[in-house]
């Protein structure tokens, strides 16, 4: 049996289906299978940033009301040869056709084939959200440095806190600019972590490489040159349990529980 984690923020536009594509792929690279669900009905993009949108022909709303089965919905990464799939948001379908119960019978089938579920959460915290973090065993908490970003991902950490998940929701801090926290026009790290009061799992610094490996169809994961690619394999090491120390004092205040899902390396 895998493990569903939602990736979300509260906040649109802080780089969730980043977040989502470059964890999945890493993960899939170290031996995991690994199913991205996208819940964004209506707007999805998660099969664009991955370059798998002429392939997809059926999609998470088909499933839901019996059109196809799982599996005929799925397509298949060739990238990563059988270890990493997705399944498609529907374009075109209103949000309210997907409910908890339907999702929760398409997630619970995922996990029986699958390491992990990984589930690009839609932004705010309603119909949407509520649909995705009800069937999530776990949730990396994106955010900005920025306060609006912080604020709206503070909202999402108690409603994620009064779920009781079995794994501890984890905090990922993306498009981090060295030099605006340098000149102290920027959030802290700490005052960011301090503040959410949730583990730090990775930081992710801004790069124009990102956008450009999206705009590809790729993800920026393997790109060696990369401190952001840099950045999220290290996430998704940590998610497996592996000792990869963050460059930031604050990294020993917070231990989180990804090791006691599969054990320390």
């Amino acid at each position: 049996m895998g493990i569903s984690i939602v990736v979300t923020s509260g906040k649109g536009g802080v780089g969730k289906t980043t977040t989502t594509a470059n964890v999945s792929t890493v993960l899939a690279s170290l031996g995991k299978k690994v199913c991205m669900v996208d819940l964004d009905i209506g707007l999805r993009n998660l099969d664009a940033v991955m370059g798998l949108t002429n392939r997809v022909v059926y999609d998470i709303v088909d499933v839901a009301q019996h059109r196809v089965v799982v599996s005929q919905a799925l397509v298949r990464d060739p990238r990563f040869e059988d270890n990493l799939y997705l399944l498609a948001a529907s374009q075109f379908a209103d949000k309210y056709v997907l409910d908890k119960d339907s999702l929760a019978l398409i997630i619970n089938e995922l996990k029986q084939r699958f390491d992990f579920v990984m589930i690009d959460c839609p932004a705010g915290i309603e119909y949407g959200f509520q649909n995705a973090v009800s069937t999530a065993d776990g949730a990396l908490v994106v955010t900005n440095p920025e306060i609006a970003s912080v604020s709206d991902a503070d909202r999402v950490v108690g409603i994620l806190e009064n779920m009781n998940m079995p794994i501890t929701p984890h905090l990922v801090i993306n498009r981090i600019r060295k030099n605006m926290i340098n000149e102290g026009t920027s959030m802290r790290i700490d005052d960011i972590v301090n503040h959410l009061g949730i583990p730090l799992l990775g930081i992710v610094i801004d790069e124009d490489k990102v956008i450009s490996a999206s705009n590809a169809g790729q993800t920026v994961a393997f790109d060696r040159d990369s401190s952001a690619g840099h950045s999220y394999q290290n996430i998704a090491r940590r998610m497996l349990g592996e000792s990869i120390p963050l460059d930031l004092s604050t990294d020993t205040k917070k231990v989180g529980f990804w090791g006691r899902v599969f054990g320390k390396k």
